[in-house]
């Protein structure tokens, strides 16, 4: 057995301490006991309250954004976040990452659709109450959300929690050995490029996704398990890149809208910038807003926006004790302020169209290697011929000094930062022709 020796302070070092501890109390006088001075909470807790209930729902006991909000939380969600919601949703949510973010988005949707159903009353009848804490039927209705699968192997991506991962279709290992929810997939749109060069196939590819996702909505309906909304990609990021026009969008808006079915527009990887707009969906021209908005990655925390209608009526329901995380508001903030100053989204869109031009004439000069450059802004990706043949060129790239990152069975991705600016684009070119020359 080992015996701790006890060590005996050093007399100068307690008589300082002695010291500094004397002068503490003189200076921070500890009071002798709680001080009530309003009933509580008091009324400038109540005030903060309401300013915070107008923006979302929080309950106010204890030291945690879900619960106990700083005082100065409203107004930072008004600065910061609020300051760059999609037009018409001025509801925000804070979670701590996208996955959490998009399973907060299900709830809000499932909230809303079966609030709707109850003819907008917010009380609960006794078998709901009792039903649901056996996960039965009416209390735990069987809903489902549509996504979106690529029509090869790969497609959507939404998280990696049960609630996300029964809409994430990117890869199967995501999925193996975990249950899973009986929802619809629809195929998403799959384009051949040059666009201009197809565009009445990739039309057709248009009306052919928008007929099955009307089509699924009828069979999840007669099957008894009805879609109460449907989550897409801007950009099918994780799948391959995969990209559809904005008269999809518009269109899948509307299919959704007669089937009383919320949209979430899924915009961890597509917000915050590097598409050359703040959120991506802003290129598709929708005639209203998306119902619900995910967010995170760039935008340091996580989160979702949503229209006024989709706040739940009823405290606790969307909530975690965390509820994100108030320091990344405060980096955010400097963030969002060099983006605003410094024109980060002009420079995007700059960078985006020399970086894109000098991918379509490398795709002229190695069409053996690489083909279908497409993206927004400097959100970019193009194929390469084989799986080994993209091995073959990520490989190089890395040889010759640049990390690349790849993304379905074929396609390589370009994520450079919003600061990247035309000469780097310039050296990441000269790079990539030097790389596919390598290849014999």
């Amino acid at each position: 057995m080992f015996r701790v020796k006890k060590t005996k302070i050093p007399t100068v070092i307690l008589k300082d301490f002695q010291k500094f501890a004397s002068g503490y109390t003189k200076v921070h006088k500890e009071p002798d006991g709680p001080c009530v001075k309003t009933e509580i909470p008091g009324p400038k807790s109540k005030a903060l309250f309401k300013e915070l209930s107008d923006i979302q729902r929080a309950l106010v006991n204890r030291p945690a954004l879900g619960v106990f909000p700083g005082i100065d939380w409203p107004q930072k969600l008004r600065d910061v976040l609020l300051s760059v919601a999609p037009k018409g949703c001025n509801q925000v949510m804070t979670m701590m990452c996208g996955a959490c973010s998009v399973e907060s988005a299900f709830k809000a949707a499932f909230i809303w659709y079966c609030t709707n159903k109850r003819g907008g009353k917010t009380t609960f009848s006794d078998e709901e109450l009792k039903s649901v804490m056996d996960n039965k039927a009416p209390g735990a209705p069987k809903l489902a959300i549509m996504s979106f699968k690529a029509p090869l192997l790969q497609g959507a991506f939404h998280g990696r929690t049960f609630g996300a991962l029964a809409t994430t279709r990117s890869k199967p290992i995501h999925k193996l050995d975990f249950p899973s929810f009986d929802w619809p997939c629809a195929i998403f749109p799959h384009y051949k490029y040059p666009l201009e060069e197809h565009k009445r196939e990739n039309e057709e590819q248009d009306k052919k996704s928008l007929a099955h996702v009307c089509e699924l909505f009828e069979k999840w309906e007669k099957k008894g398990i009805p879609v109460a909304g449907v989550i897409v990609e801007p950009i099918q990021s994780e799948g391959g890149d995969n990209h559809a026009s904005p008269e999809f969008f518009q269109q899948l808006q509307a299919i959704c809208a007669s089937k009383c079915a919320a949209l979430i527009l899924d915009e961890v990887q597509t917000g915050c910038g590097p598409t050359g707009k703040m959120w991506c969906h802003e290129h598709f021209n929708l005639p209203s807003p998306p119902d619900l908005v995910t967010f995170s990655k760039k935008m340091l925390t996580g989160g979702y926006y949503a229209r006024p209608e989709f706040k739940p009526p009823q405290a606790y329901r969307i909530f975690n004790t965390w509820m994100g995380d108030p320091s990344k508001l405060i980096l955010l903030e400097q963030v969002l302020k060099v983006i605003k100053t410094e024109k980060l989204l002009d420079l995007v869109q700059c960078t985006g169209k020399v970086l894109k031009c000098g991918l379509h004439e490398l795709e002229c000069e190695f069409p053996d290697k690489i083909n279908s450059v497409r993206g927004r802004g400097t959100f970019l990706a193009f194929d390469a011929t084989s799986p080994e043949m993209r091995d073959k060129i990520m490989g190089n790239l890395k040889k010759n000094g640049v990390l690349g990152g790849v993304c379905g069975t074929t396609s390589v991705r370009l994520r450079p930062a919003l600061t990247f600016a035309p000469k780097h684009a310039e050296i990441f070119l000269d790079i990539l022709k030097k790389s596919l020359q390598q290849i014999k």
